[in-house]
């Protein structure tokens, strides 16, 4: 039997970085994953390049039933100390548009620092290791966990859960960090998938798949909030970063609106296209506001035929009202298969949020996606695995 002073569970950022802190205390820390490679979604994220953090790392930037959970740990472990963590590791990075900081290399250098600062501080990773039941042990002295593995049984002071959500299972995502937090009475909020694209009627692909492909920018809103970014027409609905952030939000039967007018007074330009060329259809001076392909279809939906010059002014204000505020509907989303991250998780409630221990089970933590915090996409998420992951490893 294996007997040791923490326990990880998954080998994805939080869990890492969660092993290498407490391994550089002096934890005798074994890190576990049934995965056969450490750190898959930091390798894909970010086409690649690891959207690493975001220089604008803020509260209101997380979603969660208690909003300001985040905040200790955040404010705690900072972009600024992964950047410096970056810099020391000799990793090159760049910053793109909204605070978004990449790699200049591969993805995989993150990985690598990570197994490679586990290894220097002492800690030990399975890999390709099934994980079965986690039992308490009886009586208050130490060890106080058993998990059974498929290499046979850990025993170990602390257990730190990182295993993640349920996005994209293709990657052995699964809801197993949930079910723990279930046996051992901890509350859950509802999870669903979260930046993730999102899904339309029959009726509205018979006209969105000719679009298909076609990416362009504006703004989208649901409620209150809104996202002004580039989204993107699929053959099942709508993508793009805007799409994305605002799913988060969403919830089935609400619309979202589109606004494509970027600022421009879309009337003004509509009328002084029927001034310079008459003779112009409605879909030529459209093309001005939004690409051609788009054009067409807001003129047959609007039903504009003939020249600009026999059109009213109504015609063109409700053509100019579409592109700033279009309304649509959509019915789903293409849920956790392609979902970047899940929504919901292990209630904040039931945590410290200094600590990340389980308020009623001593020696047990949740860390990075499997709690009910779920930042922004631009390396929101990512940072809140660095953070959490570095609260729980300063003290289990």
């Amino acid at each position: 039997m294996e007997n040791v002073d923490v326990i990880v569970l998954g080998a994805g950022a939080a869990g890492l970085f969660a092993a290498i802190e407490a391994a550089r205390r002096g934890r005798r820390v074994l890190v576990i994953d049934h995965a056969k490679a450490p750190g898959e979604k930091i390798r894909i994220s970010g086409g690649g390049r690891c959207n690493f953090t975001n220089l604008g790392i803020a509260p209101d930037r997380f979603l969660s039933q208690n909003p300001r959970f985040a905040l200790s740990a955040l404010k705690r472990y900072t972009q600024w100390d992964f950047i410096a963590r970056m810099d020391a590791a000799g990793i090159a990075w760049h910053e793109k548009t909204l605070g978004q900081l990449f790699c200049d290399g591969p993805a995989t250098q993150v990985v690598d620092m990570l197994v490679r600062d586990l290894s220097k501080a002492g800690g030990v990773l399975w890999l390709g290791v099934e994980v079965g039941d986690l039992r308490q042990l009886p009586g208050t002295g130490l060890p106080r966990f058993e998990v059974a593995t498929a290499r046979g049984p850990v025993r170990g002071q602390s257990v730190i859960v990182a295993t993640g959500g349920k996005s994209i299972p293709k990657m052995g995502a699964t809801g197993f960090g949930y079910k723990l937090a279930e046996q051992f009475g901890l509350p859950l909020v509802e999870t669903r998938p979260a930046l993730v694209p999102l899904t339309f009627a029959e009726q509205e692909l018979v006209w969105m798949q000719p679009l298909a492909g076609l990416a362009l920018d504006g703004r989208v809103r649901h409620g209150k909030t809104a996202f002004a970014e580039a989204m993107l027409f699929t053959h099942r609905g709508l993508s793009g970063p805007a799409i994305l952030q605002i799913s988060s939000y969403w919830r089935e039967g609400e619309a979202i609106t589109l606004d494509l007018s970027l600022g421009r007074d879309g009337a003004a330009i509509l009328r002084a296209a029927r001034a310079a060329t008459p003779k112009a259809a409605l879909r030529t001076a459209l093309a001005a506001l939004v690409p051609e392909r788009l054009a067409r279809h807001l003129e047959a939906v609007l039903g504009a035929t003939g020249p600009l010059g026999g059109m009213p002014n109504a015609l063109l204000d409700k053509a100019a009202a579409m592109i700033s505020a279009w309304w649509l509907m959509p019915v789903g989303s293409e849920g956790y298969r392609t979902a970047e991250v899940t929504l919901g998780g292990v209630d904040t409630t039931a945590l410290d949020a200094r600590t990340m221990e389980a308020r009623s089970t001593p020696g047990l933590y949740f860390v990075g996606e499997v709690v009910d915090v779920t930042g922004w996409l631009g390396g929101y998420n990512f940072q809140w695995a660095w953070s959490s992951g570095w609260a729980a490893g300063q003290v289990a």
